[in-house]
């Protein structure tokens, strides 16, 4: 741990001994307009804009805003001489059937939709099923060499059905040597369990939800994997039903299997685990309305001077949930936080670098789509970049910025992974602030926004915001208020902007810091690195 620190300072010397000096720095930095942020936030969070979701009436009017308020600015359009990107993607509405049906040779029983289980498919065909698919106990449902752990071996899975936990081994093991120890790796992502069940040939993969590993309630599974769905078409393996179902009805499904008398979470912690048939079958049917259609990444850019093929790209989601099951006569999901909080910040840093000095390097802005569904927008970059990514020196990307007010610390996502840390120290330093890690890494933030998409094209990124203690509020009242915000408006009609409670100088003050360590970027020469002890270094090089 020491020689960790000892590194970083070497690091903080070499980076910033040819730097300015943070006075003469701070002297010629110009201040990010908080009236701008709300006005931006109040407006995109607005019913006018139907909760953002691509493929309606609300993207259209959301992109357009995006694109006329960048050309306002004096940007020029990022994609040659257009502010879009297309993403052609797949629209699948899928009607599930009423129940579940998990039956023995003996008996049967069902399971509800939405109140038990929750049945989606990315394959874009008109009806998918799974009929009596035998279903198999798989641990994490992880295939990990590195860690010499396989949930999947020595069963034939064409035709059965995976159920699996969420997250992965090293959660809550006080193991810090199993995977990550608490902090989720991607292994224990639901994106992850589906993908990998794919690939062995399964027909479907049930996810068990439990809140704390899944960092989410039930509630949030119901809102976000019914109604409809977006995809990108790949020829990746796909499975027939992508499932969730509840810990309740997990308990139900054991008590009838074979496995009754065995703790399973226990069983699946050990290394040398083997998947377990549970002498049970399960039917449940899909139909679906398919719809092919284009949604936009909106992207602008300012150029540089000396470096102006050189790019540092700030990102941030425009889209939510859309319109959905009225609660309380609200059926609009605004997404005040999640996220134009985020996307109200893009305009607002593009404004501030038009104040400011030109800068040596491009600075680009990009307003993705998608992320609510499955980080599709920045998956579509990384496969098509406008950007050169061995040119992409970093990418700084946001997404919701609580409304907390002012904020003692910088909390970093996926701290140790690049030198980005060092350059968000020494801004974080400039505002009397300190970097921490993420406290709650087994959530696993870092794989559940756009940057990880930046991250897998060997782009350097910064996830950051306060989240953890206040100026004038507490540790615990700051606890208190983000657990209040995920169970209540997390992915939830209730997050809504409010200009008399929506406290904007926090978010005011994370935006200046991001603007200080873009602006920094882009007037000098060097390229942040990955850490060694970082899985994206190799795709750096």
């Amino acid at each position: 741990m020491i020689k960790n620190y000892l590194k970083i300072l070497v690091v903080l010397t070499v980076l910033f001994s040819s730097c300015k000096s943070n006075k003469e720095f701070n002297e010629n930095t110009v201040e990010v307009d908080q009236t701008t942020i709300g006005n931006h936030i109040e407006r995109l969070a607005s019913d006018e804009f139907l909760g953002r979701k691509p493929f309606t009436e609300g993207e259209v009017k959301t992109v357009n805003y995006l694109k006329n308020e960048f050309e306002k600015l004096g940007l020029l359009p990022g994609n040659g001489d257009r502010f879009f990107q297309d993403v052609p993607m797949v629209e699948i509405t899928g009607t599930p059937s009423e129940n579940m049906t998990i039956s023995s040779k003996n008996k049967s029983f069902n399971l509800a939709y939405l109140k038990d289980f929750v049945a989606t498919t990315n394959k874009t065909v008109p009806k998918v099923s799974l009929e009596n698919s035998e279903l198999v106990f798989a641990g994490y449902g992880i295939v990990a060499p590195e860690y010499g752990w396989n949930d999947y071996e020595g069963i034939d899975w064409k035709g059965k059905t995976a159920v699996v936990l969420i997250n992965d081994p090293g959660f809550k093991s006080a193991d810090s040597t199993l995977f990550k120890g608490n902090a989720m790796t991607y292994y224990g992502r639901w994106t992850y369990k589906y993908e990998e069940a794919a690939r062995q040939g399964a027909a479907g993969v049930i996810i068990i939800h439990e809140t704390e590993p899944a960092s989410y309630g039930w509630n949030v599974v119901e809102s976000s994997w019914s109604g409809a769905r977006l995809v990108i078409e790949s020829d990746a393996p796909l499975l027939a039903v992508e499932s969730w179902i509840s810990n309740e009805s997990a308990q139900k499904i054991f008590e009838q299997s074979a496995m009754k008398a065995q703790d399973y979470k226990t069983i699946a912690h050990d290394k040398d685990f083997q998947p377990i048939p549970l002498n049970l079958r399960v039917s449940v049917g899909i139909e679906n309305e398919i719809k092919k259609d284009v949604s936009k990444d909106v992207v602008a850019m300012i150029p540089g001077t000396d470096q102006k093929d050189e790019f540092i790209i700030y990102s941030a989601h425009w889209d939510h949930l859309g319109v959905g099951k009225p609660i309380e006569g609200d059926s609009i999901y605004n997404g005040a936080v999640d996220n134009a909080t985020g996307t109200a910040g893009l305009l607002a840093i593009a404004e501030t670098f038009k104040k400011s000095k030109p800068t040596k390097r491009s600075i680009v802005f990009i307003a993705l789509t998608g992320e609510e569904q499955g980080l599709l927008g920045s998956a579509y970059y990384a496969a098509y970049p406008i950007f050169d990514p061995e040119k992409t020196v970093a990418n700084i990307n946001m997404d919701a910025i609580f409304s907390l007010g002012q904020m003692k610390d910088l909390t970093i996502t996926g701290y140790g992974q690049s030198e980005m840390d060092e350059y968000a120290k020494v801004a974080a330093e400039e505002q009397n602030r300190y970097i921490i890690p993420d406290p709650v890494a087994e959530k696993g933030y870092f794989f559940r926004s756009d940057h990880f998409n930046f991250a897998k094209l060997g782009i350097p990124a910064l996830y950051a915001s306060g989240t953890y203690e206040g100026f004038d509020n507490s540790i615990e009242e700051i606890k208190a208020y983000k657990d209040y915000y995920e169970k209540f408006k997390y992915h939830q009609v209730a997050d809504n902007y409010d200009a008399k409670t929506f406290e904007l100088s926090g978010i005011r003050l994370d935006l200046q810091l991001f603007f200080n360590v873009g602006l920094k970027l882009s007037n000098e020469d060097y390229f942040p690195k990955w850490y060694d002890s970082s899985e994206f270094k190799a795709a750096r090089k």
